[in-house]
């Protein structure tokens, strides 16, 4: 990415070593969880629909193979046939979408939350957010809130800035946890669905953030590979939320929750 991305992620670094360490002590002194059995999906695609003996629970990721695809920019005109593509594998991703977008794609949000999706902030019209003022950065982290609030009933517990870049003044001016990435696809670069595709599976590890671009074709048609690979590696496709499990906080950076 850029050179603010990279100062960023070394700022971090800490913090999320703080995260993972917790998590890891957690991980140990947890109880041995149960065995997951498989069901076959609507695509006839193993997934795994119960944990503990309840159906439907919620994954445990500090004991299974998890991972976040986290998809931004959109909605896009490529959007629905993501979503037919995880709908078929029955997984789920977070979408950080722009608030200058949700006007005309209201159905495609609505979509997202009814399968299970989640729908965090993204700015409104992708604005460097290290640029601006903390009044600028308030206004324009409520006016896209306000916007998926209106659209979907639901209110949006993370953001991710546009870029990957912050400073000081935008961090203190965002009430919401912060989270960058660990996996770079760099799709908007390549463009090349293998490519993409390739960079997902070497780079993932249990706990990765998988940064995407659902604006571009070529990101969308690489996902089926991509979720045929990582279940074959055992990877579980959660939520951000669902992947940290609570443990984020309002101003708090995150890039990833590996153990």
């Amino acid at each position: 990415m850029n050179a603010t991305l990279s100062s960023q992620r070394i700022l971090v670094r800490s913090a999320v070593a703080v995260v993972s360490a917790v998590s890891a002590c957690a991980a140990l002194a947890a109880p041995a969880a149960a065995a997951v059995p498989d069901v076959p999906g609507p695509a006839g695609y193993a997934t795994s629909a119960v944990v503990g003996g309840l159906s439907g629970g919620p994954l445990d990721c500090a004991q299974l193979k998890c991972v976040a695809l986290t998809f931004d920019d959109g909605p896009g005109e490529h959007t629905d046939e993501l979503l037919d593509t995880l709908a078929g594998y029955d997984a789920q991703a977070t979408f950080y979408v722009l608030g200058s977008k949700v006007a005309g794609n209201t159905g495609t949000l609505q979509r997202m939350v009814e399968e299970g999706h989640e729908i965090g902030n993204h700015s409104w019209d992708h604005a460097d957010l290290a640029t601006l003022s903390a009044g600028a950065v308030e206004k324009d982290m409520e006016r896209t809130n306000e916007a998926i609030r209106e659209a979907t009933g639901t209110e949006p517990v993370t953001m991710r800035p546009p870029y990957g870049s912050l400073d000081d003044t935008a961090r203190s001016a965002i009430d919401q946890p912060m989270v960058l990435w660990d996996v770079d696809t760099l799709d908007w670069q390549s463009r090349d669905a293998d490519a993409v595709t390739d960079v997902t599976l070497d780079e993932t590890a249990p706990g990765s953030v998988v940064l995407y671009h659902d604006i571009h074709e070529s990101t969308v048609e690489a996902v089926p590979e991509v979720l045929k690979g990582l279940h074959r590696q055992g990877y579980h496709f959660v939520t951000v939320d669902e992947l940290f499990a609570d443990t984020m906080k309002p101003g708090d950076l995150y890039t990833d929750a590996r153990l």
